[in-house]
């Protein structure tokens, strides 16, 4: 069985994936399961107040925010690793480091999400900070947190980049991790 490719999708993955998800909700929608049911599956729930954490760099956390925010609305495209060509999620977090502080990074979200630094929990957050999802502890997507919950991520085929919170329910249950990169 193939492992999912780094939030990568080949052509007509994304109808495969809606089709699954729509059956997914529509076997949730039938499951009384309520609340506590739901809380049982987060490996790590957001806190309700997102504290603000200082970066160790503010100087350098800005510079990365700055970048990864001024490329919102940047198509999607699986393997990109661009501005004009579209990004994929890991080749989006590896432009904005490499852009604006010249460090090279891991190209694919696993690779991202193995390197050595310290692993930190929702309510330790810092802006610049690499925050990660997938399905059972497997990695498969990156994004950038930004602060008060939110972050920048290129999300799939057909998508842009875009800023989303971290307590929304798909990524709030997927939420594998994150890492400091900026010490």
């Amino acid at each position: 069985m193939m492992e999912p490719a780094d939030c990568q999708q080949r052509p007509g993955a994304h109808y495969r994936r809606i089709a699954a998800l729509a059956l997914s909700m529509a076997w949730l929608a039938g499951c009384g399961g309520g609340e506590a049911s739901h809380r049982a599956r987060v490996a790590s729930p957001p806190p309700r107040d997102w504290p603000v954490v200082a970066p160790a760099d503010p100087a350098r956390a800005n510079a990365v925010l700055m970048r990864a925010i001024s490329l919102v609305g940047t198509p999607y495209r699986w393997g990109g690793n661009t501005p004009e060509g579209g990004f994929d999620c890991s080749g989006l977090v590896n432009y904005v480091f490499r852009d604006m502080l010249d460090v090279r990074l891991p190209r694919t979200s696993r690779e991202l999400f193995d390197l050595q630094g310290p692993r930190i929990t929702p309510g330790q957050l810092a802006g610049g900070d690499l925050v990660f999802f997938g399905n059972g502890g497997a990695v498969s997507h990156v994004g950038i947190y930004v602060g008060e919950g939110r972050f920048v991520h290129a999300p799939n085929s057909g998508g842009t980049v875009r800023l989303d919170r971290l307590d929304g329910s798909w990524w709030r249950e997927h939420y594998t991790g994150a890492r400091r990169l900026l010490h």
